[in-house]
């Protein structure tokens, strides 16, 4: 029997599996990132379509058959840099590469005549301008062997050959003019969508600066930038307002109670009066859209019917009311996935986006919504930032200004302090984010505009009832419009009526703080929720303290519910509690650093000096305007 030999080609030794959470020793985190892109993209079975003539430097289309997604792709040789891809990752990560290229190349490597075509290079007859992004965004110019000389004459006189036809900062202002010299050269010239938005944004800024310059030559001082609203604007306000339309995207993330929605208001009517800003997307908490409404009405005058709209109901009605040619719309963030496609179509020029650290994870539905509503201006509100994580911070500039602090990756290398197993420790060099957000960012503390604000400063919050709360509310209501039409029919009142009456009043007022006040058992309502969203804005600040009202110690145990589950340390105070123990709660709520809330009935409040505390909420609003003052005195007394 004959025996058969068979020999065995050695295999190239396979790259080194990369993991995704740390970086090997002795490998650079660009380098170790541009791996974990190559390493994932080589794995993929993504579709690819060839868009052009050429088989290798072309453009391709790559699809994802799992999320349905596609982007657009140029191959314009193997190394970082030089290629081009349409998804946010390659927009962001300042890699030059991305899994959508690294998958193509992986691709095109495995074709005939591969390896010449790569050695050779890219050589087009037709010349481009294109964007790159190592660490910063800047436009480069490729000329193409077909480029004529007058066009390559005016190239040398503006981009830097030496530095692959680098245009440097200075001489932006000059492209223009080599732009039109391009198109009427009759030469093939290429400018791409992500060059061409990025010209576009810095036109558009510097116009913008300009425009405000002649409308408002004194500034946040000018007379006409004060009186823009039917309000007066304190001086700091009008420097957030004029601020955000200086920058066209911002984040203003001023203390609670600067008025950060005033701003806004005050920069969208600069916008509409000034650039053309005619549709307006408001997107905010549920409880919120009714407060808006009213105060955009309240603060702009805008009252006719198609000035400010809140979006509510089912699909078709949301269909309905996107269709109409409002001024404003107003949405809550739980909306934004479902009616995407509603948004879009109607296009808004400004996205104002209110609490927007109610989304801290920014993986939400909600938050991935948000961030692919397109509009020319944004203006983001937020008192605290930078709550827990930088990571938070982060997502919220993208939605502003996705290349503004640059990718998470590079950031998170430059800022995280980690221990000896890898865990996050803290953060260094935060001065250093600070000053790269400077641009978009505006944050003012109290302390800083304490002289500019009056001595004391109310604000009406809004809240919607829920649908039981409504139920509740109206079998009230009616029985109250009966015994007042018996009453306008006799002119008389028994002692019985007038006990329903006063019962019945009294349960309308309770319903509207909770359902809890009437049965005890349910606790249908958002005020207490409200607040405790309040609370986490008002407690950034380690030293504030607020006193919290109610006529009712059943809305106490409400709001304690969320003071324990937020930690929060707290004492209440009511006409239930001997005299004798009184001051003992009130030393505790002036002395202990972690007792920060004071919730008290006008029963048990008579006499108290509670000056300490920064806030007072009234959860309920008493009949009698004197009660109302007095409460108030608790925490602000003349002199």
């Amino acid at each position: 029997m004959g025996s058969k030999r068979r020999s065995l080609a050695a295999k190239p030794n396979k790259e080194p599996k990369l993991s995704r959470t740390d970086a090997p020793a002795g490998l650079s985190p660009l380098d170790w990132q541009r791996g974990l892109r190559r390493q994932f993209g080589r794995e993929q079975a993504f579709g690819l379509e060839n868009l052009g003539s050429e088989p290798f430097f072309s453009e391709f289309r790559v699809s994802n058959p799992v999320s349905k997604s596609s982007y657009r792709v140029a191959i314009r040789g193997r190394g970082p840099g030089g290629n081009f891809c349409s998804c946010p990752d390659y927009a962001t990560s300042e890699l030059g590469t991305c899994k959508h290229i690294e998958f193509t190349i992986g691709r095109l490597e495995k074709k005939r005549g591969a390896k010449t075509a790569f050695a050779r290079g890219y050589q087009p007859a037709f010349s481009e301008l294109y964007l790159r992004n190592d660490g910063k965004r800047r436009l480069h110019f490729r000329a193409g062997t077909d480029c004529p000389a007058e066009l390559r004459e005016a190239a040398a006189g503006l981009f830097d050959l030496e530095q692959d036809g680098l245009l440097p900062e200075e001489r932006f202002g000059e492209l223009e003019r080599f732009m039109a010299v391009a198109s009427k050269s009759g030469h093939e010239f290429r400018a791409y969508d992500d060059a061409l938005d990025f010209v576009a944004g810095r036109r558009d800024a510097d116009r913008r600066a300009a425009l405000l310059g002649q409308v408002f030559p004194s500034g946040a001082a000018d007379p006409k930038l004060l009186a823009v609203l039917k309000a007066p604007l304190y001086p700091y306000q009008a420097e957030g307002a004029l601020f955000a339309v200086k920058a066209g995207r911002a984040l203003i993330g001023d203390d609670m109670g600067l008025g950060k929605t005033i701003q806004a208001i005050a920069a969208t009517e600069i916008l509409a009066r000034h650039f053309g800003v005619s549709k307006v997307l408001v997107v905010c908490p549920t409880s919120l859209k009714y407060q808006w409404q009213s105060e955009i009405m309240r603060f702009t005058g805008r009252h006719d019917e198609n000035a400010v709209r809140v979006i509510n109901g089912g699909r078709a009605q949301r269909q309905k009311d996107y269709a109409l040619t409002d001024f404003c719309k107003i949405t809550n963030y739980e909306k934004l996935k479902p009616d995407l496609d509603l948004i879009a179509a109607w296009a808004p020029d400004l996205v104002i986006v209110d609490e927007a650290q109610r989304v801290k994870n920014w993986n939400t539905i909600a938050a991935r919504a948000l961030k692919r509503v397109d509009s020319p201006y944004a203006i983001v509100l937020t008192g605290t930032p930078l709550e827990n994580k930088l990571e938070e911070l982060i997502s919220i500039v993208q939605f502003v200004d996705q290349h503004r602090l640059g990718p998470t990756w590079k950031l998170l290398h430059e800022h995280q302090v980690k221990d000896e197993a890898g865990r996050v420790t803290g953060y260094t060099g935060l001065e250093k984010i600070g000053q790269t957000l400077a641009p978009v960012m505006v944050r003012r503390r109290k302390s800083e505009v304490l002289r500019q604000l009056p001595s004391r400063t109310d604000q009406n919050l809004l809240v919607p009832m829920t649908e039981m709360q409504s139920l509740h509310h109206q079998e009230n209501a009616d029985a109250v419009a009966k015994i007042v039409q018996r009453w306008r029919k006799t002119r008389f009142l028994s002692d019985k009526d007038q006990r329903r009456l006063t019962c019945a009043l009294q349960n309308m007022r309770m319903s509207c703080n909770s359902t809890y006040l009437l049965d005890q058992e349910s606790d249908h309502g958002v005020k207490a929720d409200e607040l405790a969203a309040l609370f986490e804005d008002l407690f950034a600040d380690s030293e504030a303290k607020a006193v919290v009202f109610s006529q009712w110690t059943r809305t106490h145990d409400i709001i304690i519910r969320r003071l324990d589950k937020l930690g929060l340390g707290y004492v209440s105070f009511h006409g239930g509690i001997p005299s004798d123990k009184r001051p003992a709660l009130v030393e505790r709520f002036r002395d202990d650093p972690g007792c920060r809330v004071f919730l008290s009935t006008d029963a048990g409040s008579t006499g108290l000096n509670l000056q300490h505390a920064s806030t007072l909420v009234n959860m309920d609003l008493p009949w009698n305007p004197a009660i109302l003052e007095q409460r108030i005195a608790r925490i602000h007394r003349m002199g």
